[in-house]
Protein backbone atom coordinates (compact mmCIF):
# COMPACT_ATOMS: atom_id res chain seq x y z
CA UNK A 1 0.00 0.00 0.00
CA UNK A 2 1.04 3.57 -0.60
CA UNK A 3 1.04 6.32 2.01
CA UNK A 4 0.95 10.13 2.05
CA UNK A 5 2.78 12.13 4.71
CA UNK A 6 3.60 15.79 5.16
CA UNK A 7 7.21 16.56 5.91
CA UNK A 8 7.81 19.00 8.76
CA UNK A 9 10.69 20.92 7.21
CA UNK A 10 10.07 23.87 4.92
CA UNK A 11 10.05 22.47 1.36
CA UNK A 12 8.31 23.60 -1.80
CA UNK A 13 6.87 20.07 -2.14
CA UNK A 14 6.11 18.92 1.41
CA UNK A 15 3.71 16.07 0.58
CA UNK A 16 5.55 12.77 0.16
CA UNK A 17 4.05 9.61 -1.33
CA UNK A 18 5.82 6.35 -0.45
CA UNK A 19 5.13 2.91 -1.89
CA UNK A 20 6.81 -0.40 -2.75
CA UNK A 21 6.90 -1.42 -6.38
CA UNK A 22 6.28 -4.94 -7.71
CA UNK A 23 9.88 -5.92 -6.96
CA UNK A 24 9.57 -4.74 -3.35
CA UNK A 25 11.79 -1.70 -3.82
CA UNK A 26 10.97 1.50 -1.92
CA UNK A 27 9.74 4.34 -4.13
CA UNK A 28 8.76 7.91 -3.33
CA UNK A 29 7.56 11.06 -5.03
CA UNK A 30 6.87 14.53 -3.61
CA UNK A 31 4.06 16.98 -4.40
CA UNK A 32 3.29 20.60 -3.60
CA UNK A 33 -0.41 19.92 -2.95
CA UNK A 34 -2.01 17.22 -0.83
CA UNK A 35 -4.77 16.72 -3.41
CA UNK A 36 -2.17 15.82 -6.05
CA UNK A 37 -0.40 13.49 -3.63
CA UNK A 38 -3.66 11.73 -2.73
CA UNK A 39 -4.56 11.33 -6.39
CA UNK A 40 -1.15 9.86 -7.21
CA UNK A 41 -1.33 7.50 -4.23
CA UNK A 42 -4.69 6.18 -5.45
CA UNK A 43 -3.35 5.68 -8.99
CA UNK A 44 -0.29 3.80 -7.72
CA UNK A 45 -2.35 1.51 -5.51
CA UNK A 46 -4.81 0.78 -8.31
CA UNK A 47 -2.06 0.00 -10.85
CA UNK A 48 -0.25 -2.28 -8.38
CA UNK A 49 -3.48 -4.14 -7.72
CA UNK A 50 -4.46 -4.70 -11.35
CA UNK A 51 -0.93 -5.34 -12.68
CA UNK A 52 -0.68 -2.19 -14.80
CA UNK A 53 1.94 -0.45 -12.63
CA UNK A 54 4.54 1.56 -14.50
CA UNK A 55 7.64 2.81 -12.73
CA UNK A 56 7.69 6.64 -13.14
CA UNK A 57 11.41 6.45 -13.89
CA UNK A 58 11.25 3.54 -16.34
CA UNK A 59 10.50 5.60 -19.44
CA UNK A 60 13.49 7.86 -18.89
CA UNK A 61 15.70 5.45 -20.84
CA UNK A 62 16.55 6.90 -24.25
CA UNK A 63 14.89 5.59 -27.37
CA UNK A 64 18.22 4.38 -28.76
CA UNK A 65 19.16 2.54 -25.56
CA UNK A 66 15.88 0.68 -25.51
CA UNK A 67 15.82 0.10 -29.28
CA UNK A 68 19.30 -1.45 -29.26
CA UNK A 69 18.19 -3.89 -26.57
CA UNK A 70 15.05 -4.64 -28.58
CA UNK A 71 17.07 -5.19 -31.75
CA UNK A 72 19.47 -7.60 -30.06
CA UNK A 73 16.55 -9.68 -28.76
CA UNK A 74 14.84 -10.13 -32.13
CA UNK A 75 15.12 -13.41 -34.02
CA UNK A 76 15.78 -11.68 -37.31
CA UNK A 77 17.49 -13.38 -40.22
CA UNK A 78 20.93 -11.94 -41.00
CA UNK A 79 19.80 -9.79 -43.92
CA UNK A 80 16.73 -8.55 -42.03
CA UNK A 81 18.88 -7.71 -38.99
CA UNK A 82 21.27 -5.76 -41.20
CA UNK A 83 18.41 -3.77 -42.75
CA UNK A 84 16.93 -2.94 -39.35
CA UNK A 85 20.27 -1.76 -38.03
CA UNK A 86 20.92 0.41 -41.07
CA UNK A 87 17.41 1.89 -40.93
CA UNK A 88 17.66 2.80 -37.26
CA UNK A 89 21.14 4.31 -37.40
CA UNK A 90 20.53 6.20 -40.63
CA UNK A 91 17.02 7.57 -40.20
CA UNK A 92 15.74 7.14 -36.64
CA UNK A 93 18.54 7.63 -34.10
CA UNK A 94 19.76 10.96 -35.52
CA UNK A 95 16.25 12.38 -35.03
CA UNK A 96 14.90 10.81 -31.84
CA UNK A 97 17.54 8.38 -30.58
CA UNK A 98 18.70 10.64 -27.75
CA UNK A 99 15.19 11.43 -26.51
CA UNK A 100 13.75 9.67 -23.47
CA UNK A 101 10.93 7.28 -24.33
CA UNK A 102 8.40 9.21 -22.24
CA UNK A 103 9.28 12.57 -23.79
CA UNK A 104 8.34 11.53 -27.33
CA UNK A 105 4.74 12.62 -27.80
CA UNK A 106 2.33 11.99 -30.63
CA UNK A 107 3.16 15.37 -32.13
CA UNK A 108 6.89 14.56 -31.92
CA UNK A 109 6.37 11.29 -33.77
CA UNK A 110 4.16 12.87 -36.42
CA UNK A 111 6.76 15.59 -37.05
CA UNK A 112 9.48 12.97 -37.33
CA UNK A 113 7.54 10.88 -39.86
CA UNK A 114 6.53 13.94 -41.88
CA UNK A 115 10.14 15.11 -41.93
CA UNK A 116 11.24 11.93 -43.70
CA UNK A 117 9.28 12.78 -46.85
CA UNK A 118 11.93 14.76 -48.75
CA UNK A 119 14.47 11.94 -48.52
CA UNK A 120 12.41 8.73 -48.59
CA UNK A 121 9.66 7.30 -50.76
CA UNK A 122 6.28 6.66 -49.06
CA UNK A 123 6.91 2.90 -49.00
CA UNK A 124 10.28 3.42 -47.28
CA UNK A 125 8.71 5.79 -44.74
CA UNK A 126 6.16 3.11 -43.94
CA UNK A 127 9.00 0.64 -43.34
CA UNK A 128 10.70 3.07 -40.94
CA UNK A 129 7.46 3.69 -39.10
CA UNK A 130 6.66 -0.03 -38.75
CA UNK A 131 10.01 -0.55 -37.03
CA UNK A 132 9.57 2.41 -34.66
CA UNK A 133 6.03 1.27 -33.88
CA UNK A 134 7.26 -2.24 -33.08
CA UNK A 135 9.80 -0.79 -30.65
CA UNK A 136 7.21 1.34 -28.89
CA UNK A 137 4.78 -1.58 -28.74
CA UNK A 138 7.50 -3.60 -27.00
CA UNK A 139 8.17 -0.73 -24.58
CA UNK A 140 4.48 -0.61 -23.70
CA UNK A 141 4.39 -4.37 -23.13
CA UNK A 142 7.45 -3.99 -20.90
CA UNK A 143 5.46 -1.31 -19.02
CA UNK A 144 8.03 1.39 -19.57
CA UNK A 145 5.44 3.76 -21.01
CA UNK A 146 1.72 4.26 -20.57
CA UNK A 147 0.87 5.92 -23.86
CA UNK A 148 2.09 4.88 -27.32
CA UNK A 149 3.01 7.94 -29.44
CA UNK A 150 2.73 5.86 -32.62
CA UNK A 151 -1.05 5.57 -32.37
CA UNK A 152 -3.00 7.34 -35.15
CA UNK A 153 0.07 8.59 -37.02
CA UNK A 154 -0.70 9.81 -40.54
CA UNK A 155 1.61 8.30 -43.17
CA UNK A 156 2.14 9.62 -46.68
CA UNK A 157 -0.26 8.05 -49.14
CA UNK A 158 1.25 5.17 -51.08
CA UNK A 159 1.07 5.70 -54.84
CA UNK A 160 -1.12 3.21 -56.65
CA UNK A 161 1.32 1.55 -59.03
CA UNK A 162 -0.16 -1.08 -61.30
CA UNK A 163 2.00 -4.10 -61.99
CA UNK A 164 2.84 -4.28 -65.70
CA UNK A 165 3.97 -7.86 -66.36
CA UNK A 166 6.81 -8.61 -68.70
CA UNK A 167 5.83 -9.90 -72.11
CA UNK A 168 6.77 -13.37 -73.29
CA UNK A 169 9.25 -11.75 -75.67
CA UNK A 170 10.89 -9.79 -72.85
CA UNK A 171 11.24 -12.89 -70.67
CA UNK A 172 12.77 -14.74 -73.61
CA UNK A 173 15.17 -11.84 -74.22
CA UNK A 174 16.28 -11.85 -70.56
CA UNK A 175 16.83 -15.62 -70.65
CA UNK A 176 18.97 -15.23 -73.76
CA UNK A 177 20.94 -12.31 -72.31
CA UNK A 178 22.24 -14.12 -69.21
CA UNK A 179 25.08 -16.62 -69.33
CA UNK A 180 23.99 -20.09 -70.54
CA UNK A 181 24.33 -21.42 -66.99
CA UNK A 182 21.55 -19.08 -65.81
CA UNK A 183 19.17 -19.38 -68.76
CA UNK A 184 17.35 -22.30 -67.16
CA UNK A 185 17.02 -20.37 -63.91
CA UNK A 186 15.29 -17.44 -65.63
CA UNK A 187 12.93 -19.73 -67.56
CA UNK A 188 12.17 -21.89 -64.51
CA UNK A 189 11.47 -18.84 -62.33
CA UNK A 190 9.13 -17.42 -64.98
CA UNK A 191 7.32 -20.75 -65.10
CA UNK A 192 6.94 -21.26 -61.35
CA UNK A 193 6.62 -17.76 -59.88
CA UNK A 194 9.08 -18.39 -57.06
CA UNK A 195 10.61 -15.57 -55.07
CA UNK A 196 14.31 -15.06 -55.75
CA UNK A 197 15.50 -16.74 -52.55
CA UNK A 198 13.07 -19.61 -53.12
CA UNK A 199 14.33 -20.44 -56.62
CA UNK A 200 17.94 -20.23 -55.40
CA UNK A 201 17.03 -22.74 -52.68
CA UNK A 202 15.44 -25.40 -54.92
CA UNK A 203 17.16 -28.77 -54.44
CA UNK A 204 17.04 -31.69 -56.85
CA UNK A 205 14.86 -33.76 -54.51
CA UNK A 206 12.24 -30.99 -54.37
CA UNK A 207 11.20 -31.91 -57.93
CA UNK A 208 8.71 -34.79 -57.93
CA UNK A 209 8.53 -36.34 -61.37
CA UNK A 210 5.77 -38.77 -60.38
CA UNK A 211 3.35 -36.12 -59.13
CA UNK A 212 4.73 -33.49 -61.52
CA UNK A 213 5.16 -30.97 -58.72
CA UNK A 214 7.75 -28.76 -57.06
CA UNK A 215 7.89 -28.55 -53.27
CA UNK A 216 8.80 -25.08 -51.97
CA UNK A 217 10.08 -25.33 -48.40
CA UNK A 218 13.20 -23.18 -47.99
CA UNK A 219 15.02 -20.14 -49.33
CA UNK A 220 18.63 -19.00 -49.66
CA UNK A 221 19.56 -15.65 -48.15
CA UNK A 222 22.91 -13.81 -47.95
CA UNK A 223 24.78 -14.55 -44.73
CA UNK A 224 26.53 -11.96 -42.60
CA UNK A 225 30.13 -11.74 -43.74
CA UNK A 226 29.46 -13.36 -47.12
CA UNK A 227 28.15 -16.66 -48.36
CA UNK A 228 24.57 -17.83 -47.95
CA UNK A 229 22.39 -19.52 -45.38
CA UNK A 230 19.37 -21.80 -45.83
CA UNK A 231 16.42 -20.06 -44.12
CA UNK A 232 12.74 -20.72 -43.48
CA UNK A 233 10.33 -19.23 -45.98
CA UNK A 234 8.76 -15.80 -45.60
CA UNK A 235 5.70 -17.11 -43.71
CA UNK A 236 3.70 -20.30 -43.28
CA UNK A 237 1.68 -19.58 -46.42
CA UNK A 238 4.87 -19.62 -48.49
CA UNK A 239 5.24 -23.36 -47.98
CA UNK A 240 3.47 -24.76 -50.98
CA UNK A 241 3.42 -27.22 -53.86
CA UNK A 242 3.64 -25.85 -57.40
CA UNK A 243 2.41 -27.94 -60.37
CA UNK A 244 5.02 -28.48 -63.08
CA UNK A 245 4.11 -29.03 -66.71
CA UNK A 246 6.03 -30.50 -69.60
CA UNK A 247 7.74 -27.20 -70.42
CA UNK A 248 9.27 -26.83 -66.95
CA UNK A 249 10.56 -30.42 -66.96
CA UNK A 250 12.21 -29.73 -70.31
CA UNK A 251 13.87 -26.64 -68.80
CA UNK A 252 15.10 -28.56 -65.73
CA UNK A 253 16.30 -31.57 -67.73
CA UNK A 254 18.25 -29.40 -70.15
CA UNK A 255 19.84 -27.45 -67.30
CA UNK A 256 20.80 -30.53 -65.26
CA UNK A 257 22.22 -32.21 -68.35
CA UNK A 258 24.46 -29.23 -69.02
CA UNK A 259 25.26 -28.50 -65.37
CA UNK A 260 24.98 -31.69 -63.29
CA UNK A 261 24.25 -30.97 -59.62
CA UNK A 262 27.06 -31.31 -57.10
CA UNK A 263 26.80 -31.57 -53.34
CA UNK A 264 27.80 -28.43 -51.43
CA UNK A 265 28.09 -27.75 -47.72
CA UNK A 266 25.70 -25.08 -46.46
CA UNK A 267 24.51 -23.70 -43.14
CA UNK A 268 20.84 -24.56 -42.57
CA UNK A 269 18.83 -22.67 -39.94
CA UNK A 270 15.39 -24.05 -40.82
CA UNK A 271 15.38 -26.50 -37.92
CA UNK A 272 15.47 -26.14 -34.14
CA UNK A 273 19.26 -25.72 -34.26
CA UNK A 274 21.57 -24.46 -37.02
CA UNK A 275 23.32 -27.33 -38.83
CA UNK A 276 25.84 -27.60 -41.63
CA UNK A 277 24.60 -30.11 -44.17
CA UNK A 278 25.14 -31.31 -47.71
CA UNK A 279 22.74 -29.98 -50.34
CA UNK A 280 22.29 -30.47 -54.10
CA UNK A 281 20.89 -27.20 -55.37
CA UNK A 282 19.55 -27.14 -58.91
CA UNK A 283 21.11 -23.76 -59.63
CA UNK A 284 24.71 -22.84 -58.69
CA UNK A 285 27.07 -20.07 -59.73
CA UNK A 286 30.04 -20.41 -62.12
CA UNK A 287 32.26 -21.59 -59.28
CA UNK A 288 29.80 -24.27 -58.20
CA UNK A 289 28.64 -22.35 -55.11
CA UNK A 290 25.08 -21.62 -53.91
CA UNK A 291 23.71 -18.43 -55.42
CA UNK A 292 24.07 -15.22 -53.43
CA UNK A 293 21.43 -12.60 -54.17
CA UNK A 294 23.85 -9.68 -53.96
CA UNK A 295 26.42 -11.02 -56.40
CA UNK A 296 23.76 -12.48 -58.73
CA UNK A 297 21.89 -9.19 -59.03
CA UNK A 298 25.07 -7.26 -59.72
CA UNK A 299 26.99 -9.61 -62.03
CA UNK A 300 24.19 -11.53 -63.77
CA UNK A 301 20.84 -9.77 -63.65
CA UNK A 302 21.88 -6.13 -64.02
CA UNK A 303 23.94 -6.64 -67.21
CA UNK A 304 21.14 -8.74 -68.74
CA UNK A 305 18.35 -6.25 -68.11
CA UNK A 306 20.47 -3.38 -69.42
CA UNK A 307 21.38 -5.36 -72.52
CA UNK A 308 17.72 -5.97 -73.43
CA UNK A 309 16.59 -2.43 -72.60
CA UNK A 310 14.72 -3.18 -69.37
CA UNK A 311 16.78 -1.16 -66.85
CA UNK A 312 14.06 -1.23 -64.16
CA UNK A 313 13.24 -4.93 -64.36
CA UNK A 314 13.99 -7.07 -61.32
CA UNK A 315 13.92 -10.83 -60.95
CA UNK A 316 10.64 -10.35 -59.06
CA UNK A 317 9.11 -9.34 -62.40
CA UNK A 318 9.37 -12.99 -63.42
CA UNK A 319 6.99 -13.72 -60.53
CA UNK A 320 4.56 -11.10 -61.86
CA UNK A 321 4.84 -12.71 -65.31
CA UNK A 322 3.90 -16.10 -63.86
CA UNK A 323 0.90 -14.59 -62.07
CA UNK A 324 -0.27 -12.93 -65.29
CA UNK A 325 -0.16 -16.27 -67.11
CA UNK A 326 -2.36 -17.91 -64.45
CA UNK A 327 -4.84 -15.03 -64.60
CA UNK A 328 -4.90 -15.12 -68.40
CA UNK A 329 -5.67 -18.84 -68.22
CA UNK A 330 -8.75 -18.11 -66.10
CA UNK A 331 -7.58 -19.28 -62.66
CA UNK A 332 -9.45 -17.66 -59.80
CA UNK A 333 -7.75 -15.41 -57.18
CA UNK A 334 -7.69 -18.12 -54.50
CA UNK A 335 -5.76 -20.52 -56.71
CA UNK A 336 -3.37 -17.80 -57.88
CA UNK A 337 -2.74 -16.87 -54.23
CA UNK A 338 -1.94 -20.50 -53.39
CA UNK A 339 0.49 -20.82 -56.31
CA UNK A 340 2.28 -17.63 -55.29
CA UNK A 341 2.36 -18.45 -51.59
CA UNK A 342 0.33 -15.38 -50.63
CA UNK A 343 -1.29 -15.11 -47.21
CA UNK A 344 -4.75 -14.94 -48.81
CA UNK A 345 -6.48 -13.87 -51.99
CA UNK A 346 -6.81 -10.29 -50.73
CA UNK A 347 -3.09 -9.66 -51.23
CA UNK A 348 -3.30 -11.24 -54.67
CA UNK A 349 -6.23 -9.06 -55.69
CA UNK A 350 -4.57 -5.92 -54.32
CA UNK A 351 -1.57 -6.62 -56.55
CA UNK A 352 -3.13 -8.07 -59.68
CA UNK A 353 -6.84 -7.13 -59.73
CA UNK A 354 -6.37 -4.97 -62.81
CA UNK A 355 -5.23 -8.02 -64.79
CA UNK A 356 -8.52 -9.87 -64.36
CA UNK A 357 -11.25 -9.07 -66.92
CA UNK A 358 -13.42 -6.24 -65.65
CA UNK A 359 -17.05 -6.81 -64.68
CA UNK A 360 -18.46 -5.01 -67.72
CA UNK A 361 -16.54 -7.24 -70.13
CA UNK A 362 -17.48 -10.37 -68.20
CA UNK A 363 -21.16 -9.36 -68.13
CA UNK A 364 -21.26 -8.79 -71.88
CA UNK A 365 -19.43 -12.02 -72.58
CA UNK A 366 -21.63 -14.08 -70.26
CA UNK A 367 -24.82 -12.94 -72.01
CA UNK A 368 -23.35 -13.21 -75.52
CA UNK A 369 -22.10 -16.75 -74.87
CA UNK A 370 -25.59 -17.98 -73.94
CA UNK A 371 -27.66 -16.06 -76.46
CA UNK A 372 -25.40 -16.74 -79.42
CA UNK A 373 -25.15 -20.45 -78.65
CA UNK A 374 -28.42 -21.58 -77.06
CA UNK A 375 -31.10 -19.02 -77.95
CA UNK A 376 -30.69 -18.35 -81.66
CA UNK A 377 -34.37 -17.51 -82.30
CA UNK A 378 -35.22 -15.33 -79.30
CA UNK A 379 -35.51 -12.34 -81.58
CA UNK A 380 -36.40 -13.74 -85.01
CA UNK A 381 -36.35 -11.45 -87.97
CA UNK A 382 -39.70 -9.98 -89.02
CA UNK A 383 -41.40 -11.64 -91.96
CA UNK A 384 -41.84 -9.49 -94.98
Amino acid sequence: MASVKRRTDDRPKPWLVRWRDEAGADRKKSFARKADADRFRAEVEHSLNDGSYIDPKAGKITFQQYAEGWRAAQQHRPNTAARKKSLLFKHVYPAIGGRQLVTIRHSTMQAFITGLSPDLAPSSIETVFRTVRAIYSAAKRDRLIKFDPCADITLPELPRVKVVPLTTGEVSALASAVKPRYRGLVEFDAGTGLRQGEVFGVEVDDINRTDKTLTVERQLQPAAGGGVVVCPLKNRHSYRTVPLGKAMFEVIDAHLAAYPPVAVEVLDVTGPKPVTRSARFVFLDDAGRPLNRNSFNESVWRPAREQVGLPEATQHDLRHFYASLLIRAGLNPKVVAERLGHRDATLTLNTYSHLWPDDDDRSRQAIDDVFERDVPHMRPKEQK
